[in-house]
């Protein structure tokens, strides 16, 4: 009875026992007083953040109120292969949590073995008075055996503690690819459509130009222009043709880089050619305590610095005896089928196995070096990746006010150089202007065409940079009503008219 309640006692304890190693705490970060375009934030407003990137997270893309975004979004995330890789990533990290997790259980295994066999009447005796002689022997064994490591410095608690932080790392980094590749799509779509409408523009002026320069020709059989006038006017229609063809080559790279983004081969995706969306969403700026709480890659970054700490523990382990309940197993042993369940036919055995390293050449103690080492490595990439996110997000931030303000003044400066030209036109066919201020105005007004709707498409990539460096999805923000650009009038349609 006191053997029992000895061996109870002593579990007790073991399982009462605080595991070895430090206990994970995550590190305090500064954090800015507030972003450098937005005004003076209120301090009460601070707080530590929790990651929370597991929170369900709507699909952020649809702000922008287009269905081929929509739908080359879904394509994506349903065959993007770069994703299903990730996923799988998940669930074998998943498996090796559980695996991990089952060392805290005994092991169970369950065994028969049954033999018939002869025995030799020659065999060695130790006693040589007795008679030898041969005889055949049955033998039946239905065995149960267990076997359980005693965590009684808590070794296996933190192994596991370093799978879960693993497994949850992994799905943290499953949702950063997935957060990536839906940035690639609408990034290289509206990429894709700001080519559109340059290669649109370019064709309007192209067609404008040429117009012209059947008017050159004319006027040059005529003996009213010269030939300087007529080489230059057909260079400058030539130049704009070579720009062309040149973004019809970009708008082709990213038209592949939609399909293999979509899981589709490149030969045999196409999409139309289409315009940027009319509405641009205001995204929701909130503050960096917040961001932490939604950025995926953070999330990852923190839950392998938890790991690393685990670990920390599991190498300390190594310096104590490990305890074995083993060999402990019970079961039936007999010669003859009709008495195996017998009680006289019961065995049993328990055991504990205690063991302890006295010599190792420093092995352990490098161990225990390197998994310190590890999770300072972990603290600095968790403290890095804090601040290439803020970065990530002022830059963002940042170019979105200023292409915001940019392109206020570029449609006013296409509004006037287109007409600028239409007077310059009708200057020169009444031969009040020269040849060469028409070819500078035409000049000029191409440039500020294409650098129009550059800064419209680049308004779009910086608000997916802002999505994307804010972790994407908005669950529980309030997004502010989308905005119109000016439509006052079709400023590129003036070009037209131009060519009358």
């Amino acid at each position: 009875m006191k053997s029992k309640f000895a061996f109870c006692l002593i579990a007790l304890a073991c399982a009462g026992c605080s595991p070895i190693g430090p206990d994970y705490e995550r590190p305090l970060v500064d954090m800015p007083a507030n972003w450098k375009s937005l005004p003076s934030a209120n301090p009460s407003l601070w707080k530590e953040a929790k990651p929370a990137d597991g929170q369900p997270k709507l699909a952020w893309w649809t702000f922008f109120n287009d269905d081929t975004l929509n739908k080359l979004e879904a394509t994506c995330l349903e065959n993007n292969f770069t994703l299903q890789t990730a996923l799988a990533r998940l669930d074998q990290a998943v498996a090796q949590s559980d695996a991990r997790s089952a060392a805290l259980l005994p092991t169970l295994q369950l065994g028969v073995t049954g033999s018939r066999s002869l025995i030799s009447a020659d065999r060695p005796l130790t006693n040589y008075d007795s008679n030898n002689f041969s005889t055949v022997q049955n033998d039946f064994r239905p065995v149960m055996v267990m076997t359980y490591e005693v965590d009684w410095l808590g070794k296996i608690r933190r192994d596991v503690e370093a799978a879960r932080d693993t497994a949850e790392q992994a799905a943290a980094d499953t949702e950063n690819v997935r957060l990536l590749l839906t940035a690639q799509v609408a990034s290289a779509y509206f990429l894709l459509r700001q080519f559109d409408e340059e290669i649109r523009v370019l064709k309007v002026v192209v067609s404008l130009q040429e117009k012209l320069l059947t008017i050159f020709k004319t006027r040059y059989d005529e003996g009213a222009a010269t030939r300087t006038e007529l080489s230059q006017q057909t260079a400058l229609t030539q130049t704009s043709g070579a720009q062309l063809e040149i973004l019809i080559g970009q708008r082709n790279i990213q038209e592949n880089q939609l399909a293999t983004l979509t899981g589709t081969p490149a030969a045999t995706f196409s999409i139309a050619p289409g315009r940027l969306p009319e509405t641009m969403p205001a995204f929701p700026v909130k503050l960096p305590s917040e961001l932490l709480e939604r950025r995926p890659d953070i999330a990852s970054a923190e839950r392998a610095m938890a790991a690393a700490n685990a670990q920390i523990g599991v190498a300390k382990a190594a310096y104590y005896p490990s305890l074995l309940v083993a060999p402990a197993f019970a079961g039936y042993d007999s010669a003859y089928m009709s008495s195996l369940w017998s009680l006289p036919s019961l065995i049993w055995a328990i055991g504990v196995t205690a063991t302890q390293t006295i010599f190792d050449g420093g092995r352990i103690a490098a161990n225990v070096r390197f998994a310190k080492a590890g999770y300072t490595g972990t603290v600095a990439t968790y403290r890095q990746s804090i601040l290439v996110a803020i970065q990530e997000t002022q830059d963002a931030m940042s170019t979105v006010q200023q292409l915001d303000r940019a392109r206020t003044k570029q449609d006013e400066a296409v509004t006037n150089l287109n007409h600028a030209l239409q007077t310059s036109y009708v200057r020169y066919r009444e031969g009040l202007d020269n040849a060469l201020a028409l070819t500078l105005i035409q000049q000029n007004q191409l440039t500020a065409l294409r650098t129009k709707w550059q800064i419209r498409g680049g308004q779009f990539l910086a608000n997916v940079s802002l999505v994307k460096a804010l972790g994407g999805g908005w669950e529980g923000l309030n997004v502010p009503a989308p905005t119109t650009p000016p439509t006052a009038a079709d400023v590129d349609s003036l070009a037209v008219k131009a060519g009358g």
